[in-house]
């Protein structure tokens, strides 16, 4: 069996779930691809699951209302260990990276992590992971009863649906009694997408000028074409943008159908976050920039007065 957490808001699966289904699938292992959907209220998730993998678990209960590292951790180890799972692939998000380890050392398993592609040596699992700050792939490999692996996110095409149903189960869990209580949660509202789900992403660099331009330039194109927001490093440590907006290798890995980069140099760092975008779309006043090495469509020239001109062009559409 191969064992995938799936990664969800309550109501839907996240992009990331459906890119782990297609690691799964062509990690070369046999067995049911199983979704383990934990959660309280999560029907509506599991069923939408069930679209995507052969079985789905579904773990629905109180002390899973609020995500906790030791308790997805045991949850996951148990499921992992009487469903006799060879390989657990979670999310290389922020909590998955926290709580991943843990399910390694409870299964006594190998730990690969931000894995970007998978496949199988014998009866060992490889994967392939950037290092030296993207500049190199490195493969790495374990072997074991069980092998615990992250994939990074936007790393592989979203799975399609099967066409079939998959079975669904519920589970009895034994959760441990959290150490940490959760007395509040405050979640960040906005109508714009979200950046690792968006088809569309436009980014800005510190070409375009300050705060006040990106706001008038990123934020106004993304607004007009329903795109998400991303941003440079550079621009999130100078102040401009919040972490959350960065792409990049120390920000978010994204691979949308289209992303327009605004004033952005095209630092290898960056380019490791949005290289296997399908379309890119490049601005830029310096044509030696190495954004446009990788860019589909490149137009040299000055944001401040191309941007506004594709705005209103939007807004006519």
């Amino acid at each position: 069996m191969i064992l995938i957490v799936a990664e969800h808001n309550g109501a839907k699966l996240a992009k990331s779930t459906l890119e782990m289904v297609t690691a799964a699938r062509e990690s070369g292992r046999e067995g049911p691809v199983t979704l383990l959907v934990m959660g309280q209220g999560v029907a509506e998730v599991a069923n939408e699951a069930a679209q995507y993998a052969d079985q789905v678990l579904v773990g629905d209960a109180a002390g899973l209302a609020q995500y906790t590292a030791e308790v997805w951790a045991a949850a996951t180890a148990q499921i992992a260990q009487e469903g006799e799972a060879d390989l657990v692939i979670i999310g290389g998000s922020r909590s998955g990276r926290e709580y991943a380890p843990r399910v390694a050392v409870k299964l006594d398993a190998p730990y690969l992590e931000d894995a970007i592609k998978l496949s199988s040596n014998g009866n060992a699992v490889q994967a392939q992971r950037y290092t030296y700050l993207a500049r190199v792939t490195e493969t790495v490999e374990g072997e074991g009863a069980v092998v615990v692996v992250t994939v990074k996110p936007g790393s592989f095409n979203p799975a399609q649906p099967t066409g079939a149903t998959g079975e669904q189960y519920d589970v009895d869990l034994d959760l441990p009694a959290p150490r940490v209580e959760v007395t509040g949660k405050s979640v960040e509202k906005s109508s714009r997408v979200a950046l690792t789900e968006a088809d569309v992403i436009v980014t800005g660099g510190r070409g375009v000028g300050s705060p006040e331009n990106f706001a008038s330039m990123v934020e106004g194109l993304a607004d007009e074409i329903g795109a998400g927001v991303g941003a440079t490093r550079a621009v999130v440590d100078a102040g401009w943008r919040p972490y959350a907006e960065q792409v990049g290798q120390t920000g978010k890995t994204v691979q949308p159908k289209a992303y327009i980069a605004l004033g952005v140099s095209g630092a290898v760092q960056h380019l490791s976050g949005m290289g296997k975008s399908k379309n890119i779309v490049a601005i830029n006043k310096d044509a030696e920039a190495p954004i446009f090495k990788v860019a589909d469509y490149g137009i040299v020239g000055d944001v401040n007065q191309i941007v506004p001109a594709l705005i209103e062009a939007a807004k006519q559409r």
